[in-house]
């Protein structure tokens, strides 16, 4: 069945179901808007919710089929062409075609917006192969590419439309699959490329980015329970950095612990660090994927296992700050 946002406001969307099905509907709302919209898939339509774009705009849906090479460099020619291709497949198979997005999408600086969904551990099921540990830094490392990882559902759906409007260039947009619980005021206005604040704090700053952000509020609450005042930012814009605002947490705290759904090499680890190296040396510190995935029954029993849950967050974080005392 079609979905239908008509008269929905990008500023305050509701009834979004998983982070993925709000990409879905935020493409729907962008077609609508923009004729030159033209979304691409690499015959992962319905698993990315592309397919809802399909059925109302079939004249500008097209399947490549499975090469992603294909599917990016069919959407550089749109692109050459005057069209605003969105480009979407798994984020692990996305990274396939690395070659064709460095040297077309990133050095031509083409409006090229790459939809990565199942990211991170999301797809649990699947296993390490469809598990995407990687991509943030090899993303991040390319000159022109902005690269955006939304917190829930209401912050991807309004992230993909200010990013419509806002970047005229290659955009790498991270999401994951359907473990995606709400952190983010949905009423409030998305600012593309600023630190979000979601709890402010005294002894250490938690930064971290999409749906593992609700275990980084838990562990920021356990440990107001242990004394410590924990600031948490969503550092949902990975670049262009909030290096300022990175600075005023790190001022503010002296510690920071940034938690992430990454290996820790080149991710939200690798751009923080770099940047308050530079700016502010504050102590920096990554809570990471140890390694490879498995399949698994739940999102949830990898992060246990990679030390991601909120006891296991606050757990090192005490740690942290028992080395600083001592």
């Amino acid at each position: 069945m079609t979905l239908s946002m008509q008269g929905a406001s990008p500023s305050s969307p509701g009834g979004l179901g998983t982070i993925r099905d709000a990409v879905g509907k935020a493409l729907l709302y962008l077609g609508d808007a923009d004729p030159d919209v033209v979304v691409v898939t690499a015959d992962v339509a319905r698993s990315t919710r592309t397919a809802w774009f399909g059925e109302r705009f079939p004249e500008r849906f097209v399947n490549i089929g499975i090469s992603e090479q294909d599917l990016v460099d069919f959407a550089a020619g749109l692109a050459l062409a005057g069209k605003r291709p969105y480009a979407a497949a798994f984020a692990m198979f996305m990274m396939r075609a690395w070659e064709q997005i460095r040297n077309t999408v990133d050095r031509m600086r083409l409006d090229v917006k790459l939809v990565a969904t199942h990211s991170g551990f999301s797809d649990h099921g699947d296993g390490a192969s469809h598990q995407s540990l990687e991509d943030i830094a090899l993303m991040r490392v390319l000159h022109n590419m902005t690269v955006v990882v939304p917190a829930d559902p209401p912050q991807a759906y309004k992230a993909l439309v200010r990013v419509h409007e806002q970047v005229r260039g290659p955009v790498y947009f991270r999401v994951g699959r359907d473990y995606s619980p709400l952190v983010t005021d949905p009423g409030a206005e998305y600012r593309l490329g600023r630190l979000e604040i979601l709890r402010d704090g005294s002894d250490v700053a938690l930064v971290s980015a999409g749906p593992l952000l609700a275990q980084v509020l838990e562990a920021a609450r356990m440990l107001g329970e242990r004394g410590v005042s924990a600031a948490v930012a969503n550092l949902h814009t990975v670049k262009p950095l909030d290096e300022e605002g990175l600075e005023r947490l790190a001022r503010a705290t002296g510690l920071v612990v940034v938690v992430e759904e990454h290996l820790p090499r080149g991710g939200l680890f690798g751009a923080v660090a770099e940047a308050l190296a530079q700016r502010y040396p504050a102590p920096v510190y990554p809570v990471a994927a140890r390694g490879y995935g498995h399949s698994a029954r739940s999102v949830l029993d990898l992060y246990r296992e990679h030390g991601l849950l909120a006891e296991q967050i606050a757990r090192r974080v005490l740690e942290l700050l028992a080395g600083r005392e001592g």
